[in-house]
């Protein structure tokens, strides 16, 4: 967002003019004179200057959209472009940060950051209508951020304008449908990070006979539940899903086959199979399905006494797990290190020294979520908490840090200085400025 403030300034007050229609001029620059010549006699007359000046300030804007939305506008403006120009979007809280470049009449692409591929644009025309604002296709909760335009004119300071992106994710989770080349279609499920749980729905019109066996399974084939001979069989499941997954107990009579994910993180997003067989092994039916856990997104003001990492898992985790939180973005930081049931505050990086901290009993409760005490800007990033077991993964969870600064505003002053020939003109700066060269100076 800009605003203008204009003030116009009579520099000059010419008391004596010859009439306007009678007035052959020769402009002189250089003396900051003209001479005229009416009835005969030479005059010398000094010049009136009507300045106009512009103060403009940039400050930081506030967008809001919702995922699923075709685009968004980053606002970017300015009023005068006066030589050759590059113009960068930015968000700092990447690597690399920059999101699109414009550099003259062209796009410079090369080092823009991979998640914006092929989704930005801006104005063919932005050099001559000083229109700069950036349009970012397809966002998603993960776009939420700080951008900053840059403008960088040869001869003059950089200007900055920043704004604020946050981009809303449904309420609960939402089923869609995905085509594949063949044409077939199969359900996505949508759910937010930090759910309770989230189902993937199976039901089905025919009548199972009571020997079927039902097996969720991932992408990579690890066993997320079986139903085998009228009961559950946990014992078969991959330890990533123990003790988060639960079926109806009448499947075979209610004929829903749902399955239900208990804390879904997004590393649980992945394309799930249902397969049923009979006695001898013959598939009987079969449903597949995608799952998107969206990124969980925390949000703190800095100067915050403190802020959570959030993430809750199933109960009772193994005595001899090891849980470990890190930061990867945009740095990798060793933040926090449980292991032989105590914090290990020696392995931690010495940025977050004496600032972390866990529940203590959080093995048994699997309220694994991270407190971070007095978060800076520094701070935000990408971080992640893994959950290991005799060096085998068995939990993981990504949380997006977003630690917001003080409103910064950027004033820049522009001084816009025209002449005019007569009194009557100089009654109408904006009149004068449009007839005559203008000059830029900086204030």
């Amino acid at each position: 967002m800009k605003m203008f403030v204009v003030f116009v300034i009579l520099l000059h007050v010419q008391l004596r003019q010859p009439p306007i229609n009678n007035i052959k001029k020769k402009k002189k620059m250089m003396t900051n004179s003209y001479t005229s010549q009416s009835s005969g006699k030479l005059e010398i007359k000094p010049l009136i200057y009507v300045c106009l000046c512009v103060l403009t300030v940039s400050h930081q804007g506030h967008l809001e959209v919702y995922e699923g939305a075709e685009s968004v506008l980053l606002p970017c403006h300015i009023p005068f472009v006066s030589g050759p120009t590059t113009v960068m979007w930015s968000r700092y809280d990447l690597n690399p940060p920059t999101v699109h470049q414009r550099q003259q009449e062209e796009d410079e692409l090369t080092d823009q950051n991979q998640r914006y591929r092929d989704r930005t644009s801006m104005k063919t025309d932005a050099l001559q209508t000083g229109d700069f604002s950036l349009t970012l296709r397809k966002p998603h909760i993960f776009d939420s951020s700080n951008y900053t335009c840059t403008i960088r004119v040869t001869g003059e300071e950089p200007r900055l304008t920043d704004v604020q992106l946050q981009v809303k994710a449904s309420v609960g989770y939402l089923i869609l449908c995905w085509y594949v080349k063949k044409k077939r279609c199969f359900p996505q499920v949508w759910v937010d990070s930090g759910v309770e749980s989230v189902q993937l729905p199976f039901k089905t019109t025919v009548q199972l006979p009571d020997d079927v066996t039902v097996t969720w399974t991932d992408r990579k084939e690890w066993k997320v539940h079986i139903y085998q001979d009228g009961s559950d069989q946990s014992e078969l499941q991959n330890q990533v899903y123990r003790d988060r997954t639960k079926m109806n107990e009448d499947l075979l009579k209610s004929r829903d086959l749902s399955l239900t994910l208990k804390h879904p993180t997004s590393w649980d997003t992945d394309t799930y199979t249902c397969t049923v067989y009979n006695r001898r092994g013959k598939v009987l039916m079969k449903k597949r399905l995608k799952l998107y856990v969206r990124v969980c997104q925390v949000e703190v003001e800095e100067g915050a006494e403190s802020v959570q990492l959030p993430f809750k898992t199933s109960q009772s985790l193994p005595k001899e797990a090891t849980v470990e939180w890190v930061r990867y973005e945009p740095e990798y930081r060793l933040v926090h290190l449980y292991d032989n049931i105590s914090d290990q505050p020696e392995e931690q990086h010495q940025d977050y020294r004496d600032r972390t901290k866990m529940n203590e009993d959080l093995l048994k409760t699997g309220d694994l979520s991270l407190t971070l005490k007095y978060p800076t800007e520094r701070d935000s990033g990408r971080y992640e908490c893994y959950v290991f077991s005799n060096r085998n993964l068995m939990r993981k969870k990504t949380v997006q840090l977003k630690v917001k600064g003080k409103v910064r505003t950027t004033r820049k002053g522009f001084c816009f200085c025209s002449w005019s020939e007569t009194m009557e003109q100089s009654e109408y700066g904006i009149k004068a400025m449009s007839k005559h060269k203008t000059v830029q100076k900086e204030l």
